[in-house]
């Protein structure tokens, strides 16, 4: 038996004439406000809220950003100023790490397996748990170098803090 398989599912149906539900959402929205506007304001001040509410309207409604809905690029736009956002800076020259073993013919017939030291599994709990440390007042970086006081946990310094010192 042969079966139909649908094809341009993600393509949304078009209620509305030419226009999809939330297209014809936006503009009736951004009209209506635009309308409302231009009764209770005057006709100067509300003249450039209009064209920017009714703009905004026909921006979600028909202007894609990267490919993607408009409303996507103002949600993302808005998380970003509201969330918090972390910076981490190392002024610290790192040593190149060393090269991988050369293909030679005694080690051909052996098996890398590569092996999570106590170093490295510190660096993955100090990176796991940095949020932590950071508002909590503590430095990890300065942290991690004190070697063998490992105990000792070194506060946070600002760059305020660096220009009163």
């Amino acid at each position: 038996m042969q079966f139909q398989v649908p094809q341009f599912i993600e393509v949304e149906d078009k209620i509305f004439g030419p226009l999809t539900f939330k297209q014809f959402v936006y503009l009736a929205g951004g009209a209506g406000m635009g309308y409302v506007l231009w009764r209770i304001l005057p006709i100067y001040l509300a003249a450039p809220l209009i064209a920017a509410i009714v703009g905004l309207g026909a921006a979600l409604a028909f202007f894609k950003y990267n490919g993607r809905p408009f409303i996507l690029a103002l949600e993302h736009g808005f998380f970003f100023y509201m969330r918090s956002k972390l910076y981490l800076w190392s002024n610290e020259q790192r040593a190149p790490t060393p090269k991988a073993v050369l293909d030679t013919p005694q080690n051909r017939g052996q098996v890398y397996v590569p092996k999570l030291s106590e170093s490295k599994l510190h660096d993955l709990a100090w990176s796991l748990d940095i949020k932590e440390r950071i508002a909590a007042g503590v430095s990890p970086g300065e942290e991690r170098d004190t070697g063998e006081l490992r105990h000792i946990v070194a506060p946070v310094r600002t760059a305020r803090d660096a220009l009163i010192q």
